[in-house]
């Protein structure tokens, strides 16, 4: 069949995260990756290395997608990898010539801008490359000491200059990245929510309950609370454990569902058994299950001290389990309101704790606020709106005028 002569080549992005692990940013990466070639966009998706003990979402790269590995890409502080990766990333625009660069993640919007900018300074007469950086959350608080945390403040306003655009994927971080930390022009932001394909958590049902039940080995009338993510500082898994400990005291037979795996796994397996809930707690380490995981759950707990979008909270409330979260982040813009999951203080095991046994102790009220719950991200977080609103912004930037 001959070639449609009008038909426009599509326009190349590269796409630059830092590394493939368990997360909302791999998931939307990769899935970008594919999803927009019906709007005319061709992705390169360019990716560094993971971590010792993280796990691998690589296995999302659709088949046959543009990806490309850059080793020296990674999420430590590494003067020689950081030089080699700003290399590769140059020669990667140079050679392929994108129209669009678009960064996720603190490394790669780091690194990336940097050889975009280097990439743009060759460009002579032709027209630049336009970049984009996403914030899936910050480092920013709680990650560093208090002067790396002004060096990388500092850094990210500099970046910010060599931005088209900046991404935040919640008001809340949109607001705290332009207010408290005065990192780029309220011009240049846009607010775009994550997009999942959430079909497997929505069908979760009855049925599908009584088999996670099942599946899990779990008695079929305790109390199961869980939580989804890495075992890192950031999490605070200790304080989940505080709260279950607190919540057993409260019902015996509860059980603690612990999805996830990092370095902190020994220290929180020691920490259960000390408090004397050992018995109650399942560390599951990574699973790919996670609809069995929310199928079993009665409520589902975040006790992160700092969070952009909760993946796993959206996931669990696709799948009609309440959640109970510290206050923190864009938690809230995912939560609601009061209708449709609980908020305590970050730190407060009591208030957490309380919110936790409320629940259990009302069936009638936890199965509504999971129903709502349910729709208000299944209205908020697809996938196709995902797709729509990062081809609009795309075509925005192009449209723009050269500087």
């Amino acid at each position: 069949m001959p070639s449609d002569p009008n038909r426009q080549p599509p326009v190349h992005v590269a796409r630059v995260i830092t590394r493939l692990n368990i997360g909302g940013p791999s998931i939307q990466a990769t899935r970008l990756t594919s999803a927009l070639e019906r709007h005319g966009y061709h992705t390169r998706l360019l990716h560094g290395r993971l971590g010792e003990g993280e796990g691998d979402m690589s296995y999302l790269i659709p088949p046959g997608a543009d990806a490309i590995a850059i080793p020296a890409l990674c999420r430590p502080l590494s003067p020689i990898d950081d030089v080699r990766a700003v290399a590769a990333l140059y020669g990667h625009f140079r050679r392929w010539r994108p129209s669009i660069v678009h960064t996720h993640m603190a490394k790669a919007g780091m690194l990336g801008r940097l050889a975009a900018a280097a990439y743009n300074l060759t460009r002579g007469a032709a027209p630049r490359a336009r970049v984009v950086h996403t914030y899936h959350g910050h480092v920013l608080d709680g990650y560093f000491s208090p002067l790396m945390t002004r060096v990388f403040i500092t850094l990210e306003r500099a970046l910010a200059w060599l931005s088209d655009a900046i991404v935040a994927i919640s008001p809340a971080i949109r607001d705290e990245l332009l207010r408290t930390y005065r990192i780029g022009r309220e011009r240049q932001y846009r607010v775009v929510p994550l997009g999942f394909d959430l079909a497997p958590f929505a069908a979760v049902d009855a049925a599908a309950h009584a088999e996670a039940r099942r599946a899990l080995d779990l008695p079929s009338g305790a109390p199961v609370i869980s939580t989804v993510g890495r075992l890192t500082a950031i999490k605070q898994h200790g304080l989940f454990l505080d709260v279950m400990q607190r919540t057993i005291a409260a019902y015996p037979d509860a059980i603690a569902l612990i999805a996830g795996d990092g370095e902190l796994r020994n220290e929180l397996e020691a920490q259960a058994a000390s408090a004397g809930i050992g018995h109650a707690v399942r560390f599951l380490g990574w699973r790919r299950d996670l609809a069995t995981i929310y199928g079993a759950t009665d409520v589902f707990v975040l006790t992160s001290r700092n969070e952009g979008t909760p993946v796993a909270l959206i996931e669990a409330m696709a799948a009609g389990v309440p959640g109970v979260s510290t206050d923190v982040g864009g938690v809230k813009d995912v939560i609601g309101s009061a209708e449709t999951g609980l908020l305590a203080p970050f730190g407060d095991a009591n208030a957490l704790a309380a919110h936790v046994t409320g629940l259990l102790a009302d069936p009638e009220r936890r199965s509504a606020m999971g129903a709502r719950a349910r729709a208000r991200v299944l209205e908020r977080y697809g996938f196709e709106r995902l797709v729509a609103d990062i081809a609009a912004l795309y075509g925005d930037l192009l449209r723009q005028p050269q500087d």
